[in-house]
């Protein structure tokens, strides 16, 4: 399957999720479940084409692995309004997952067949998968803490509690796979480079992270009624993730030392 192909089935996919948030918006609940899965699946059958053609999961370049993002924010998107009916995550979710395919289609990664040893583990594919789906979720978390930061002072008490358990919610389950994917991490570190975990730039960026959201899950628990402290630490939380994601790639430590930072 050809790069070139991309663009069409994005198109597609695209105008499936416009479909599904106008639906949504509309109160027709059925047509956007039907039309926000129908572009998942044209989407995610370019990843299982484009899977087939290099012979390897297209999990190496960041433009592959924003092809991985673009296909959860979506998928992220429906589970929450499937969950809680928030009908604007539908919205924000195809708003972000287009700016990830624009992206692609503006800066086209160079998609290689050869795959270098490190990343012919078993652990990679898993690892990387489970990492993405982990990034949508707290993406959506930050989109709602930030929804609720612009709307704070129009919200009672009880409506903040509401949406912050819902928040909450998406941090848990974005927390248990982004562990998943860390342990997956180390096994595969482990296989290739002999060593579970070795406090590289990536590394230590991830762990950052990881303790960023575990600082903001037990703020919520010993601090349950201050929102707005909370929410700060969650926009926050979530651009040291960004940093963990592509930001260390600029960093002239990651560049030199790095064993993340691959050549493309």
């Amino acid at each position: 399957m050809s790069w070139g192909y991309f663009v069409y089935f994005a198109v597609v996919s695209i105008l499936l999720w416009i479909v599904g948030v106008y639906a949504a918006w509309k109160g027709k609940t059925k047509l956007a479940f039907l039309t926000t899965l129908a572009g998942l699946v044209v989407f995610f059958s370019y990843i299982v084409m484009m899977w087939v053609s290099l012979e390897r999961p297209p999990l190496r370049t960041m433009g592959e692995t924003r092809l991985w993002y673009s296909f959860f924010l979506p998928l992220a998107g429906i589970i929450v309004y499937a969950r809680w009916r928030y009908k604007w995550i539908l919205f924000f979710s195809t708003i972000m997952a287009t700016v990830f395919i624009c992206i692609n289609l503006f800066k086209p990664e160079i998609h290689s067949k050869t795959l270098m040893p490190a990343l012919q583990s078993p652990w990679f594919a898993p690892h990387v998968i489970v990492y993405m789906f982990a990034y949508a979720l707290l993406g959506a978390s930050a989109l709602m803490a930030v929804y609720m930061l612009w709307r704070m002072h129009r919200l009672n008490a009880n409506q903040l509690t509401e949406e912050s358990v819902i928040t909450d919610n998406l941090v848990y389950a974005g927390m248990a796979f982004m562990t998943v994917g860390m342990l997956f991490g180390a096994l595969w570190a482990k296989e290739a480079w002999g060593h579970y975990w070795s406090w590289d730039p990536k590394e230590t960026w991830a762990a950052i992270t990881w303790f960023a959201y575990l600082c903001y899950i037990h703020f919520r628990l010993y601090r349950p009624h201050l929102f707005r402290p909370a929410l700060w630490m969650l926009v926050v939380a979530f651009l040291l993730l960004q940093m963990c994601w592509w930001g260390i790639n600029y960093l002239p430590s990651a560049q030199a030392t790095s064993v993340h930072t691959y050549s493309l």
